[in-house]
């Protein structure tokens, strides 16, 4: 039986090219994991093994390791950091007790930074901080702390500083033992000396000792009054404030170093250790019911209880299907049989792994506070629960941002089409937030996801690992539409034609509803003019309706649909009836409630060096962005701006030409806003002829 407080699961996440993949491999190489570290640039990064993230040297799906410090035992996911790619933070940041935010000496808080820290927060994550790359140009240590301040809103618990800046950045002081680390230039880790704080910096850690002291006793209040009487407190007392605070979110240890030459990378490894939380102490995952409403239960983690388990991640590789599993409680052994409390099918359980990026070694017994794939399974997708059959349970559900960019694709030749189709349903499973749909009248393939690179990796997958040569046409944009007016109307449907009739009349009301609310329907009916059993079957033919608009058939959004009256007949109303008078009224109102095209608004953030500011900013005013702010850095320029989806196509070109390819830019959905006259015209034009030419 393992003792689960050894045990520490936690995500390493960041910005792109803070580092992430980089401190990871650093961490496998001290733990013993492996024996040559990889490195990014050369695209040998253990756990970025696929041909895509080699040659971009980039994170693509989050991938899972262990290994052991100390006698702990680390799961470890690393996360992508391109914002295209954020569910895959998400959906590995549900299952983590714990995480490390790696932050670029440098760059600070990047716009991606915020987007995952964002998450966390919503996920309860403990976490630490690690500032990485001090070794670089323009690394300032404590700008950094400032901005987790500023833009994250969090509480930075100063744990060291750094000794030596840029490339004189040699180790660091260790302000709870004040002890220095110094590194030689050897890039081994192991090759460093423990010395006492170099003298010019004695003042300076002495004034963040305190701070650091002081806001950690507030944790205990026996702690803190000794403090507050002269007391120094214990390294025992310290740490269990510390450790307290980290757990509740109240603060985040920081730290610094560079993982890249191999410095500061063991002081993580054992804050991970002494702060970060076992899966016992962290807050109980909810049980809910089959709407997704939370019961009042938890998922105790304890190996007493009956199993419980999320599938968080679906990923073809060449030995078939692996479904990655977080165990809350329980113990599961190969051989069991399981409960899909979603699908309400059982499974058997053939084959376990413990995964090492894409190796794996084989298992018998995986038990409460795990992360294990498990192989072969047939009917599991992302956020299903598994379960003891003989206690049935469903764990809170995981919710995925819709896609907001789409292109249509076709296979070059006709034995394509089936390749096609068995490549597309297995990427699908293991990403929920790539959609594919066959557009009725034409019969293409359109795929759906969160941005361009989104899409142009998933045709590049179809194309070198599944063999399918595809056409692909031009990207679209999710428009959507909506109404400006409020209505009141009434629609009778009759319909008599020997034997019994179909009758329903109903008086109701259309108006614009809130931003962001979808559909709404309720009744007023009182008297019986309608009866209730019918009140389902009207709102039914509605919003059955709502997927295509009146100007170009794009999905309604943000209607509230009023039932106020109506009529039925003892004999001829049924529930048919009702549904299609619902319809009907629907064809009559809509294109008189002032119908309205609504696109979808990026958050777009942009660095740019200095001297390109003012054609960064013109060229984004060309795109009718809004400039919502501006923030100075060393190196260069922030800037924020919401930007229609529409005009953002091809836009890191653009970019790289105006900032002689010092540019970068990150953006994600933020809302859907009218669109002008002209633009709402030439979309409108563009949907008919296409239906024309159907």
């Amino acid at each position: 039986m393992t003792d689960l407080s050894l045990y520490r699961n936690i995500g390493i996440f960041a910005h792109v090219d803070a580092g992430k993949t980089t401190t990871t491999e650093r961490i496998l190489k001290l733990t013993g994991k492996i024996h040559k570290t990889g490195e990014v640039h050369d695209g040998a990064a253990t756990t970025d093994f696929m041909e895509q993230e080699q040659e971009r040297g980039i994170t693509i799906q989050s991938a899972a390791t262990t290994c052991y410090w100390k006698d702990h035992r680390f799961n470890i996911i690393d996360t992508p950091g391109h914002v295209d790619f954020t569910v895959e933070v998400y959906r590995s940041l549900k299952v983590l007790d714990g995480g490390v935010g790696v932050f670029c000496g440098s760059g600070g808080v990047e716009p991606q930074s915020e987007t995952n820290w964002r998450y966390a927060n919503e996920s309860e994550v403990a976490r630490i901080i690690f500032v990485n790359k001090l070794d670089r140009m323009g690394a300032d240590f404590l700008r950094v702390v400032g901005q987790v301040e500023k833009v994250l809103g969090a509480n930075p618990l100063v744990m060291v500083l750094p000794i030596g800046t840029e490339e004189d950045f040699v180790g660091v002081v260790d302000l709870l033992t004040r002890k220095a680390f110094i590194w030689d230039d050897s890039g081994l880790p192991e090759n460093f000396e423990t010395t006492d704080v170099p003298e010019d910096m004695v003042e300076l850690v002495e004034e963040y000792r305190e701070k650091l002291i002081e806001m950690a006793v507030e944790q205990d209040d026996d702690v803190m009054m000794a403090y507050m009487e002269g007391e120094e407190p214990s390294m025992e007392d310290l740490k269990a404030c510390i450790r307290k605070g980290t757990i509740a979110l109240d603060f985040f240890p920081t730290y610094c170093g560079s993982a890249f030459k191999n410095k500061g990378v063991q002081v993580i490894l054992d804050a991970v250790v002494d702060y970060l939380p076992s899966p016992t102490e962290v807050k109980a995952q909810p049980l809910t019911n089959d709407e997704g409403e939370e019961t009042g239960d938890v998922a105790t983690v304890s190996t007493e209880e009956t199993l419980k388990a999320l599938a968080f991640k679906i990923m073809e590789d060449r030995f078939g299907a692996l479904t990655f599993v977080r165990i809350y409680s329980g113990v599961l052994n190969k051989g069991d049989t399981i409960l899909n409390s979603y699908t309400g099918k059982t499974e058997r359980i053939g084959r376990m792994v413990e995964m090492h990026a894409d190796d794996r070694n084989e298992i018998d017994r995986a038990q409460a506070g795990d992360i294990i794939a498990i192989v072969g399974m047939k009917n599991v997708q992302t956020g299903h629960t598994l379960c003891d059959p003989k206690d049935p349970v469903t764990l809170e559900p995981m919710i995925f941002p819709e896609p907001v960019i789409s292109i249509a694709v076709s296979p070059k030749d006709k034995g394509g089409s089936e390749k096609m189709g068995v490549a597309i349903g297995k990427m699908i499973a293991e990403d929920p937030s790539f959609r594919v749909e066959t557009d009725q009248d034409s019969g293409e393939t359109i795929l759906k996801g969160m941005g361009e690179l989104h899409l142009d990796i998933k045709v590049d997958i179809l194309k070198r690992t599944y063999g399918v040569e595809l056409e692909v046409g031009q990207p679209q944009v999710a428009y959507r539409e909506t109404i400006t007016q409020a209505i009141e109307d009434s629609y009778t449907h009759k319909k008599q034609s020997g034997g019994s009739g179909q009758f329903g009349k109903i008086d109701y009301r259309i108006k614009p509803g809130e931003p962001g609310t979808g559909f709404v329907f309720n009744s007023i009916v009182v008297g019986g003019n309608v009866p209730k059993e019918f009140f389902p079957a009207i709102e039914k033919g509605f919003k059955g309706m709502m997927d295509q608009g009146p100007l170009a058939e794009f999905p309604v959004l943000d209607v509230e649909i009023e039932l106020y009256d109506g009529g039925f007949h003892a004999v001829d109303s049924s529930a048919v009836a009702f549904e299609i008078a619902a319809k009907g009224a629907y064809r009559q109102s809509m294109p008189k409630a002032g119908p309205q095209l609504i696109e979808p608004i990026m958050k777009v953030d942009v660095y740019t060096p200095d001297d390109h500011v003012g054609d960064v900013i013109g060229d984004l005013n060309r795109r009718r962005g809004m400039i919502k702010d501006q923030e100075k850095g060393v190196t260069g320029v922030r800037i924020k701006a919401d930007v229609p989806l529409a005009e953002m196509f091809g836009y890191i070109g653009s970019l790289r030409t105006m900032t002689s390819g010092r540019g970068q830019f990150s953006m994600e959905f933020s809302h859907y806003l009218p669109c002008p006259k002209n633009v709402s015209e030439d979309v409108i034009a563009e949907a008919k002829e296409r239906k024309a030419a159907k």
